[in-house]
């Protein structure tokens, strides 16, 4: 009998969610903990890695928080990021988001006019031979956007500047939940650090996404539950609750 689920992010701040649908339907407890969060380098931290954001005609962002590290870091080291920068953005969401920063003009940030596909990208990135790209990263990342650059000729220096942090379990917390659900290989991360001799025996474990699930599988883990690209559920509170209809 399911009766408590932890969601490994933060409680939505809407009352009308799909984790209350769960809970009105199925009558289950859902609590919510943010297994990770976000800390960003240090300008001394940065400096190790001795790159000079200012060597660079052109920055490759693919989210939000990759653009407030960028400034951020260069605030911090008294770097003026000089308007001829150029802005290679992932979506129109992270392309409008650097008006925050600088003076937004079309001519110099581009991004996808539909999805989030760096590739759609390329064809302004060769009309500028000369560019010099600098890519803002976390230090968990895959090599697939970079090595898809590099297959079309375009070299990138990857830039770590921000880092994926595991989030202490409070001590006086109870961790006794009927299924667990992760979002991120980080997530996975987060659940041996804070509990090493955690035996998983008939907690269920609900993952999303393909990395998710390797991650568990690695770390020794059962995956009862899956959602994602390519799955029967597009999200974790539809494929928890297709598991309820058949076992509730």
């Amino acid at each position: 009998m399911i009766q408590k689920i932890l969601f490994s992010q933060p409680r939505p701040e809407t009352a009308h969610n799909p984790y209350s649908r769960l809970e009105d339907q199925y009558g289950v407890q859902c609590d919510f903990y943010q297994f990770i969060h976000i800390e960003g380098l240090t300008a001394r931290e940065f400096r190790q890695q001795h790159i000079n954001p200012l060597d660079y005609t052109a920055v490759i962002l693919n989210s939000r928080l990759g653009a407030e590290h960028y400034f951020r870091l260069c605030e911090e080291m008294r770097l003026t990021v000089p308007d001829s920068m150029h802005y290679y953005c992932n979506s129109e969401q992270v392309g409008l988001y650097l008006q925050k920063f600088i003076n937004y003009r079309k001519r110099k940030v581009f991004f996808p006019e539909t999805g989030n596909k760096f590739e759609d990208l390329l064809p302004a990135m060769h009309r500028r031979p000369n560019e010099k790209y600098l890519m803002v990263l976390s230090d968990i990342h895959t090599q697939d956007q970079i090595n898809m650059f590099a297959e079309n000729h375009i070299e990138v220096q990857p830039a770590i500047m921000y880092r994926t942090v595991t989030t202490p379990w409070p001590k006086d917390k109870p961790f006794d939940y009927d299924i667990i659900a992760l979002f991120t290989p980080a997530g996975v991360t987060s659940l041996c650090e804070n509990f090493p001799d955690w035996k998983q025996g008939k907690t269920l474990i609900a993952a999303f996404g393909e990395g998710t699930v390797r991650a568990l599988d690695e770390a020794g883990f059962r995956v009862d539950i899956e959602a994602g690209p390519g799955k029967a559920f597009a999200s974790l509170p539809m494929a928890i609750a297709g598991y309820l209809d058949k076992n509730q």
